[in-house]
């Protein structure tokens, strides 16, 4: 159904063509879900925009054939491929926000996919475009196609454009990172969703992500890709089983595992030319019989009681504002020097109950006590001394740091606002925390588009740290970083947590990695705390159905839900 042989591509550069993408080759079978996996930069989304002809200007292809049922799509004229487009092969962007068009109504925006192949009148299109929610679970179809995209969920938005890649019914689906900035439930119904459409309409996927677990959920087949080469292609189960190459390897290693609570996660070594050389196991921080209990250091560091946030919302625009709780009579506490994992589906309050804490809004009650003093009320100036000793690392590292300013700048900004020591000492302060997060002292002249995702990352952890804060809150801090580079800035979250005596509040809809690095656990639904333990107690005696429903729904290597390669 879909053969892309031999396919290179380079970008013009001053220098001239940089290779991206060099002599690929792969095959999909009508029904065969293939999975594409590599880390960021390996030539994954350009070979995917490749296919579906949506290459940028300063693109070339020196080489290769994509062919869709035997039409080469690189021969194709924009007309031509504007008729392929939608109805043959379709695709199903990583970001849905960004995809859909925040001037029109979601409903609209499935119509126009439709009566743009299909001579159907507008009703016609519209009654199919409601049928098509169904189809994709959404809830209320007739609310979501009068619906804005910035009035659903992420998750929402997400079904929304799988209705408009499924809606005339292509043979070829593209899904490139398709769950990434979704919790494990929405995760779970999506995957499920492309599935059976996958056996009902018997459409082959190409599904696009770094996230092994889902690759072992659903592909039959596995394409390994690193820096623009392919580096094996294995059915899944070989693929995780018994892996040819070094870089597939490192890639099953370097995944947090049950049992790894504590332990470093091995990183993937390469030599001076980037080429990788295997893994490199990393010596333990500690024993996991040597962390403390949530209370084992006395007063804790953050306690947080019967706390309550709300906000009115109108339903609709003449409608009567509502009241909605998003933190409802939260109470938890985080000892001195621990993790606390708080987890829960999107919308349930996490980042409501976070920016409480560092008091970017004010509760409506309840207690925050940090250091046994209550700072939920206090004023901006009574606030002031203890926003040295919280801070935050936000998810996305691309929109919090400031593409304008240099990496000294971004870094002392913390210092500069309270005003803290010389410029000199701060230049000095800048290098020891960049090299604190495993940066040269060079980085600090250059700017952060000259970095990767997980470079950037160790950038806004540096800058966390510019203060000598007590309680950092990591707000889904790695849930866009591939695994390897997951691996190595989780290590680095527990050397800094040694070295520099940190509290961790870890915001995470990846309950791998909260396994990995918590302490303790808090479950959050629908803004309160529905169970709240140890990490193996509740990681392995889960009391509540909530959590059992969460656990349950994570992608488990070797579990049964293993996709028709695995199984």
């Amino acid at each position: 159904m879909l053969e892309v042989r031999n396919l290179s591509i380079a970008f013009k550069t001053r220098d001239g063509l940089r290779p991206s993408v060099r002599n690929i080759d792969f095959t999909i079978k009508p029904g065969e879900i293939l999975g594409l996996v590599g880390e960021s930069g390996s030539g994954k989304t350009i070979t995917s925009l490749a296919v579906m002809g949506l290459l940028p200007p300063n693109a070339v292809i020196t080489s290769g054939e994509v062919l869709v049922d035997g039409t080469d799509m690189l021969q194709l004229g924009p007309a031509e491929l504007r008729k392929l487009r939608g109805k043959h092969v379709a695709m199903v962007f990583q970001d849905p926000m960004a995809s859909l068009d925040p001037i029109f109504t979601c409903g609209d925006q499935i119509i126009e996919t439709i009566r743009l192949h299909e001579p159907v009148s507008k009703a016609q299109a519209r009654q199919r475009a409601i049928d098509l929610l169904e189809k994709v679970r959404i809830p209320d179809p007739a609310r979501a196609m009068r619906a804005y995209p910035h009035e659903l969920s992420g998750g929402q938005c997400q079904r929304i454009m799988i209705a408009m890649a499924i809606a005339c019914k292509p043979r070829i689906i593209i899904a490139d990172e398709p769950t990434t900035a979704l919790d494990v439930t929405v995760q779970k119904q999506v995957l499920e969703l492309l599935r059976s459409l996958n056996e009902e309409v018997g459409a082959a996927i190409l599904l696009i992500t770094h996230d092994l677990g889902v690759i072992y959920e659903v592909a039959d087949r596995v394409v390994v890709m690193y820096a623009g080469d392919k580096m094996e292609e294995a059915s899944t189960r070989d693929l995780f089983t018994n892996p040819k190459s070094d870089y597939a390897r490192a890639l099953v290693d370097s995944m947090p595992t049950p049992g790894s609570h504590h332990d470093r996660l091995p990183v993937i070594e390469r030599d001076a030319l980037g080429n990788v050389r295997g893994v490199r196991p990393q010596p333990r921080v500690r024993s996991a019989d040597a962390v403390p209990a949530p209370d084992a250091n006395g007063a804790p560091l953050l306690e947080i009681k019967n706390l309550t946030k709300s906000y009115w919302v109108k339903p609709s625009p003449l409608a009567t504002p509502v009241e909605m709780r998003a933190v409802d009579g939260v109470s938890l506490s985080i000892a001195l020097r621990s993790t606390l994992g708080l987890v829960g589906e999107s919308g349930c309050g996490k980042s409501t109950l976070s920016r409480a804490i560092m008091r970017l809004s004010r509760p409506d009650a309840g207690e925050i006590l940090f250091r046994g003093r209550d700072i939920a009320q206090l004023s901006e100036t009574e606030m002031r001394p203890f926003r040295r000793e919280i801070a935050m690392v936000f998810q996305n590292p691309y929109g919090s740091l400031n593409p304008r300013q240099t990496v000294q700048e971004l870094v002392e900004a913390p210092m500069v606002i309270f005003r803290e020591g010389t410029a000199a000492g701060r230049r000095k302060r800048v290098t020891d925390l960049l090299e604190a997060v495993g940066l040269p002292s060079a980085a600090a002249a250059k700017y952060p588009h000259e970095f990767s995702g997980g470079q950037r990352q160790r950038i806004a952890i540096a800058r966390a740290l510019a203060l000598n804060p007590s309680l950092v809150i990591c707000d889904e801090a790695v849930s866009a970083l591939d695994v390897s580079v997951q691996a190595q800035v989780l290590n680095l979250l527990k050397d800094l947590q040694v070295e520099f005596d940190l509290t961790y509040l870890f915001i995470s809809h990846d309950l791998s990695v909260v396994e990995h690095i918590s302490d303790a656990v808090a479950v959050m639904q629908k803004g309160r705390i529905v169970e709240y333990g140890s990490t193996h107690s509740i990681f392995n005696n889960p009391k509540e159905a909530y959590t059992r429903s969460l656990l349950d729904a994570v992608p488990t290597i070797g579990s049964e839900r293993a996709g028709k390669g695995a199984a």
